[in-house]
């Protein structure tokens, strides 16, 4: 539970936090590392959270924001991964229902099938058939999945693909979930798992290991405060490595190279200047004679009265650890010329790209025959102490947002497991009231009205909320620097309210 004498809130205050004792040290502060700190912090045990940058700032920040059910599961009789999404989606929507909300999603099916033979209408009748059965009365927030006759379809998405050589049959509908804010996601998840007692702390970069006498197993994590160059010594019984992208860089640091745990894909989304193509997300895939028989689906969905879509992936060109930086312009334009084969209606163009959300995913492993691009299906969780490494120390890799808080109970099982005893149970632990920043017209309007409470809530979120930078505040604590249009006047407004 949490400790009267550390603010609830997540304001940096290293010199307390390093003056703490811990169960757990958690190294990486994406959406894998805030979900891992909730599910410890929630089971009684002192959590330490450190972000070499700052919290979601990554990879986590540039997902399509789209939280899925395992309908694709169901495809391939994975019902195992179908459950546990089901599961996920529904925690997801009934703990965030301020920041989670259901997303309508419709796949126009042709004949021939585009993206796969299962894309006809009698194996999709039974994937939905399946899907309402199996998620019965446990998910009763969600309306139920079904076909669309031909009507219908271009009803409710208007400039679906009805010509040509493919022949429209109709569609799938069925419903998902969409973080719109998914940088207040991560927020709001690590001021629960404070409430609950851990500590967390961004710009402080994991150095290396201290370990017990004999070098058995976890005794402590030396850190880096990137914003004072100060060294911090955290006493801990473990540390799970959930670096993201750089969780193979920071196994090799702690204790050896682990080539299984993440190669690099580079995956980005397009933020496009238009209006949504339809009040639902779109999944359409480009017609076979065109892009194969397996050709990639594209979702394209409403956000923020614009159009976002992914998503995209491409090999590194070099080094299989995240090197490079955003996709250039050709591999863009390629995108959109993907894009608009799957949708031809959109016809998006490269003056339309507003932004693009890119990041690195972790890529199946390497066989003859799989393309390069590949991202990887499933999780992968080493625990060092049972290959020759220190005890206590676990390397985790992630593949998807959905998921995130599963795969945290899997690896704090797999830590309880190797110690000989069973992970505590979830205390009463209810989620604190959102800290939520004003919408961005809000803070025109106060900045002109009353610019002394707008200068009041600017310092106030920023010091609550840990945010260091402006970019800190303008891209992850708000969605007021997303859009280039305002991002500008969201900066001159900031600086002009006191931002240093």
């Amino acid at each position: 539970m949490s400790d009267p004498g550390f603010p609830v809130d997540l304001r940096r205050d290293p010199e307390l936090v390093a003056a703490g004792s811990y169960d757990l040290a958690i190294v990486g502060g994406g959406i894998q590392g805030a979900t891992l700190a909730l599910e410890a912090a929630r089971r009684g045990l002192s959590t330490l959270l450190l972000e070499r940058g700052d919290f979601g700032g990554a990879t986590s920040w540039n997902s399509l924001r789209i939280v899925h059910g395992g309908l694709r599961y169901l495809q391939s009789l994975d019902l195992p991964r179908f459950r546990e999404s089901v599961g996920e989606r529904r925690w997801f929507l009934r703990e965030f229902p301020d920041l989670v909300e259901p997303l309508p999603c419709l796949m126009p099916l042709y004949d021939p099938p585009r993206g796969g033979p299962l894309r006809r209408p009698l194996p999709l009748r039974a994937a939905l058939a399946a899907d309402g059965l199996l998620r019965g009365s446990r998910d009763p927030g969600l309306p139920a999945s079904r076909l669309l006759g031909r009507r219908e379809t271009a009803e409710r998405f208007p400039g679906v693909d009805s010509g040509g050589p493919d022949r429209l049959l109709g569609g799938a509908l069925w419903h998902d979930a969409v973080v719109p804010d998914s940088h207040r996601l991560v927020i709001e998840i690590l001021r629960w798992a404070a409430a609950c007692g851990a500590r967390v702390l961004n710009y402080a970069e994991a150095l290396d290991l201290r370990l017990s006498p004999g070098g058995s197993r976890v005794a402590g994590l030396r850190a880096l405060d990137r914003l004072t160059g100060a060294r911090l010594l955290f006493a801990t019984k473990a540390v799970i490595n959930c670096a993201g992208p750089w969780c193979r860089q920071v196994a090799r640091r702690f204790d050896r190279d682990v080539p299984g745990l993440f190669r690099s894909v580079l995956a980005w989304n397009v933020l496009l200047d238009r209006e949504p193509p339809a009040p639902l997300a779109i999944a359409a895939a480009a017609p076979s004679r065109a892009a194969g028989p397996k050709a990639q689906t594209f979702f394209v969905l409403p956000w923020k009265g614009r159009t976002l879509a992914g998503t995209a992936y491409a090999a590194p060109a070099g080094a299989a650890e995240p090197a490079q930086g955003a996709p250039g312009p050709e591999a863009v334009h390629s995108f959109l010329a993907d894009l608009n084969a799957a949708l031809p209606s959109l016809a998006a163009r490269p003056e339309q790209v507003l932004r693009v959300f890119w990041g690195w995913l972790p890529g199946q492993p390497a066989h003859p025959g799989q393309p390069a691009d590949t991202p990887a299906s499933k999780p992968v969780i080493y625990d060092h102490g049972r290959h020759g490494g220190p005890r206590g120390l676990i390397s985790v890799s992630g593949v998807k947002l959905t998921t995130a808080r599963a795969l945290s109970v899997r690896v704090l099982e797999t830590l309880f497991d190797h110690a000989g005893s069973s992970l505590p149970e979830v205390g009463p632990t209810p989620r604190p009231a959102a800290d939520a920043p004003w919408t961005f017209d809000e803070l025109i309007h106060r900045a002109e009205s009353d610019p002394d409470a707008a200068r009041h809530h600017l310092r106030g979120l920023a010091e609550r909320q840990a945010a260091v930078h402006l970019e800190d505040l303008l891209l992850r604590r708000t969605d007021w620097g997303i859009f280039p249009a305002r991002a500008a006047l969201a900066e001159r407004l900031c600086r002009a309210l006191g931002w240093a």
